[in-house]
Parts: structure tokens; C-alpha cells; sequence
């Protein structure tokens, strides 16, 4: 069997991580083919009751696969991520097995869903606002650090490891550069000397990690240091966040405030893990896999 790992690395046939889930696909006698959803078609142009004509054309596929796995999609214009997160569910549509699914990408990669989902599942998250006005984004600041004396964070709507996430500092105005791209996204920091990243699979815990770096940000992209940690609370936690936003696999931030209270940040459709495989023994990679391909049975 052959299937596409989607990628935006194709030139790098993934990366690190393509490169463990191509050995673990190979360990199950799967052959893994790298392949950018910008390189794919929509083919509508046949009556697909009397022709063979496929109506999504993968690269190095002459049919649909059985299963996808989505390692990556690249960044681009509104309409170009909308084709790309279509092809997603068109796939499934037509019985593909999708690896995380487009909704769930969907849903994660806009933080204001995952925080709107964690809160309507009553998991705790730092307070949060968006808003596309700079005056409505200007009040909220003022209310916040002069009545209650909190700091608060700006963030990319759309974003990853750590790029583009800021302290919001007086004077004003408030940036309005390529992370903030016409919306406000602002929490209230919650300090610590650390915080904690959990990879969930079904819905299931499967290794965690403490993340420690100089500033308040922990991301290991930035050069946080890493520690395993088997914490069950938060392992728990992680759990409710997955369910929550009803995702076969991702990787769950977490942060513990001054009081000990725990707090979900984000909810990850496409994680990287190497710097949690650099403290596990468990094979991120392999679990991955043969979770992916349960789906098929």
C-alpha cells in the first residue's frame, strides 16, 4: 500500500519528522510518498457516473489512497488555504481516511475556535478577546493592566511555535504587522518558569513533556528545555482538550499558574515531537502510524 504524507517540505521529504513517519509507515509495509496540497487537483470536469476520471489527482496517484496523513499545509492567501483544507474533506467525502481531518485542523489552527471550544467544554483557558478593532482592543488593555494590573499577550490568530506572540506594552498604538493581520487575539499571561506540552492520540496521553525557557515563552522552537514529566492531572486535562475539540491526534500546552491552577493554551492539529522524543522511549512516530492505519480496519 501507498500513501501521501501532505507536507509543506517536499523538498525535504518532510523533514525530520516526515522521515519518522516514513520508517514507521515502512514497518508496517507502507510505502510513504511526500506531497504538497498546492500540487493537487480538482477535477470536476467529468461525469463521474460513467468516467474513471478521479475527481481529486494526487501527485504519484492514479487513485484515491486509502488513508492521508497530514504532516503540514502551506501557508497562503485565503483562497488558497480554503482549496487546500477542501481537497481535505473532499477526500473524506469520498471514503479517504483523513489523518488529522480538515475540521479538525480547522479548528485548531484558528485559536479563537480552540479557545471558544475549550470554554463551552468549561476547560479552563486564560481569559481571552478578539476583535478586529484596534479602539475595542485599545479598551480591553486599559481595563485590564490598569484596573486589574494583569499583563496581557498578543498573538497571531493563525501561528506556531511561538512566532509572532508578543507582550502587550504601553504606549500605544497596538502593531498591525503580518502576525496580527487585521485581528486582535489578546490573553492574560499567565507567568510561570515553565509550562508543558502532552501528545494525545485517541484521545489518550501518551507522553508529556516540561518545557523551560529563559523568558515567559516555552516553546522548544525557541530553545526550551525539555523534561519528561507523568503528572496525571494534566495528563487528564490534555485528555478532556482532545475530546474537545474532537481530533484523532495533537499536542496539548498547558501552564500552571501561581495558585497551581492549570490552564489549557493550545490545542495542536499538525505537532512536532522532537524534542518530546528526545525524552521518551515511546516511538511518537510508530504510535502515530498505527493509529492512522486502525482506521482502515
Amino acid at each position: 500500500m501507498r500513501i501521501p504524507i501532505f507536507t509543506d517540505e517536499v523538498e525535504t521529504k518532510g523533514g525530520w519528522h516526515g522521515t519518522q513517519l516514513a520508517k514507521a509507515f515502512a514497518v508496517r509495509g507502507v510505502e510513504a510518498v511526500f506531497v504538497s496540497l498546492r500540487d493537487c487537483v480538482i477535477d470536476l470536469s467529468q461525469d463521474l457516473a460513467k468516467n474513471s476520471q478521479l475527481p481529486i489527482q494526487i501527485p504519484h496517484f492514479n487513485a484515491l489512497p486509502k488513508t492521508v496523513f497530514v504532516r503540514g499545509i502551506a501557508g497562503g492567501t485565503l483562497q488558497q488555504i480554503t482549496t487546500r483544507l477542501n481537497i481535505l474533506h473532499m477526500l473524506r467525502m469520498k471514503g479517504t481516511v483523513v489523518y488529522n481531518d480538515g475540521k479538525a485542523i480547522e479548528r485548531t489552527v484558528d485559536k479563537a475556535m480552540t479557545s471558544f471550544l475549550l470554554h463551552q467544554a468549561s476547560i479552563k483557558t486564560p481569559q481571552t478577546w478578539v476583535c478586529e478593532s484596534r479602539k475595542v482592543a485599545h479598551e480591553i488593555i486599559a481595563h485590564k493592566t490598569v484596573n486589574t494590573s494583569k499583563q496581557l499577550i498578543i498573538k497571531p490568530l493563525f501561528g506556531s511555535q511561538g512566532q509572532g506572540v508578543r507582550l502587550v506594552s504601553q504606549p500605544y498604538p497596538l502593531p498591525m504587522d503580518k502576525y496580527v493581520d487585521g485581528v486582535f487575539y489578546l490573553q492574560t499571561l499567565i507567568k510561570a518558569s515553565h509550562d508543558y506540552r502532552v501528545f494525545v492520540i485517541n484521545n489518550k496521553a501518551i507522553a508529556a513533556i516540561r518545557r523551560s525557557g529563559e523568558g515567559w515563552l516555552h516553546n522548544v522552537a525557541l530553545g526550551a528545555e525539555c523534561e519528561a514529566i507523568d503528572d496525571a492531572d494534566i495528563l487528564n486535562l490534555a485528555e478532556q482538550a482532545a475530546k474537545a475539540l474532537d481530533i484523532a491526534y495533537c499536542g496539548v500546552d498547558i501552564i500552571c499558574d501561581a495558585d497551581g491552577a492549570l490552564y489549557v493554551l493550545e490545542v495542536n492539529s499538525i505537532p512536532a515531537w522532537r524534542g518530546l522524543q528526545s525524552v521518551t522511549q515511546i516511538n511518537i512516530a510508530q504510535a502515530l502510524v498505527d493509529d492512522c492505519l486502525s482506521h482502515l480496519n
